[in-house]
Parts: structure tokens; C-alpha cells; sequence
């Protein structure tokens, strides 16, 4: 379902993503990992189209990066990392031009965003009364989780879809991706909240500096690497094991 080939991407000198390559299947869920600056953002921006790889490509369902365009958005939900609406619509306006971008009829846009606003427990008055500028985070984030699965994309990139959302929804957002990968939804999941990827994804990749680190399923890479959890692997291979110690020093700079 998607397949990155050498994918590279740099900005002047620095290199954001280096040679990048794997393969998702249908009904998979990866979570794709990396400290902050890694080149995670950067690759789905690249795989989302919103970006153009400086070398290499990818493949989505067959379609490739550079020379279908078109095709690829048309195949893939994208929920970033910003949650960059146009706020100066309502979150029903927003999703009525998310709905028409992809030509989906009225009647079937207006059953979807219903059945979304059922699953987040809203009412349809919560999407009319005001303008998205005035929603707080966690509602805003609750529509672009909407928007990016209103076409039915059988490819979903999720970077930080946690961010914002109350508990509840939360709980109810990691059943919805294990419910959509059940349904042969390909998921590429970036999250910096380890226990969550451990416990929801069938497969994990470690990025760092924009190169593959690991790639296997989690329990499997914790046991390879005699680590504990998958927070301890992630340490481990991105150089920050004296975390907890260097903690410790920062503190003692507050005592009298």
C-alpha cells in the first residue's frame, strides 16, 4: 500500500531525510518514531504531496509521488501535526469544502460528519455555532481527524494526533485506528507517546537524523535491544540514555 524508495529530502545543506526506505501493507498500523527533528514531519509531508522529495520516491496503492499527484491525495487522509484550519469558517463549512474537494454528494458528506460527530459524543449544533478560530484545540483537532477521514481513504498519516484531545476522546481515537486498520486501512502513526504506539501498533519505525534506526514489531525490537519498554528502546538508540541523570542535575540548580 505504500512504499518508500530511497526517499531524500534536504534543505540547503542539511540533509532532513536520508535515503529513506520500507513498505507498509494494507491493514497494518506503523508507528513511525523519531526525536524531535528526525525527519518524520518532513517524509509525510513528502508522502502527503506537500512537499517534493529532493531524491527518490514513493508509492501509494501503485501511484507514484512525482508523477501521480493527484492520485496519491485522492488515496491518503492526512491529520498534521499543526492542525492548520481556515478559521474563519465553521467546523460545517470546513468539512462541507473538505467534502466537495472530493467530490462526495451532499447527502453522503452530511451521514459521515454525522456519524463522526456521534463518535466524538457532539452535537450538530457544535459545528455551526461558531467560527473554527474559536474552537479550542481539541475540537479543532476532533474536525481534522474528520476531514482527513471523510473520503475514505484506504491510506491514513497521523503526525500527533493525540495532541489536544481530552481523555475520552483519546481512549476513543485508539480504538478508531485499530478499528480502521481491522477494516484493511493502511496507518502510518508519529507520536512521541511511546505507551500508546507500544500498546496500538502492530510495527514500529525509529527514525534519526532522517535514517531508519529499526524497523519490527515492538515486542520483538524491546526483547532484540534487552530493553524494558519501548520508551527505554527508543532512548537507547537516539543517545539519551544520562536523561534521568541530567534531570537530576537541573533540579539540584533549584536548591537552596
Amino acid at each position: 500500500m505504500v512504499a518508500l524508495h530511497h526517499l531524500t529530502r534536504t534543505f540547503g545543506t542539511q540533509v532532513a531525510v536520508d535515503d529513506l526506505s520500507f513498505e507498509v501493507p494494507a491493514g497494518q498500523i506503523v508507528g513511525f518514531l523519531g526525536p524531535n527533528g528526525a525527519g518524520k514531519t518532513t517524509t509525510l509531508r513528502m508522502l502527503t504531496g506537500l512537499l517534493e522529495p529532493t531524491s527518490g520516491t514513493a508509492t501509494i496503492e501503485g501511484f507514484d509521488l512525482l508523477n501521480d499527484p493527484i492520485e496519491i491525495k485522492r488515496r491518503v487522509g492526512f491529520v498534521p501535526d499543526s492542525g492548520a484550519v481556515f478559521e474563519s469558517l465553521t467546523g460545517l463549512e470546513y468539512l462541507e469544502m473538505v467534502a466537495a474537494l472530493y467530490d462526495i454528494p451532499a447527502g453522503q458528506a452530511e451521514a459521515r460528519i454525522r456519524q463522526f460527530l456521534a463518535f466524538f459524543d457532539l452535537g450538530f449544533d457544535t459545528l455551526t455555532d461558531k467560527q473554527l478560530g474559536a474552537y479550542s484545540k481539541g475540537m479543532r483537532r476532533k474536525v481534522v481527524i474528520t476531514s482527513a477521514l471523510l473520503h475514505n481513504p484506504p491510506v491514513v498519516f497521523f503526525d500527533e494526533p493525540l495532541e489536544g484531545l481530552d481523555a475520552n476522546a483519546a481512549v476513543g481515537f485508539k480504538a478508531l485506528i485499530q478499528s480502521l486498520a481491522r477494516e484493511g486501512k493502511t496507518i502510518l502513526y508519529s507520536s512521541h507517546i511511546l505507551d500508546v504506539v507500544e500498546r496500538v501498533c502492530d510495527r514500529v519505525i525509529i527514525i534519526d537524523k532522517g535514517k531508519l534506526l529499526v524497523d519490527g514489531a515492538p515486542d520483538a525490537l524491546i526483547a532484540a535491544h534487552g530493553a524494558e519498554t519501548l520508551e527505554r528502546l527508543f532512548t537507547q538508540l537516539t543517545g539519551n540514555l544520562d536523561l534521568e541523570r541530567r534531570a537530576e542535575d537541573f533540579a539540584r540548580t533549584f536548591r537552596p
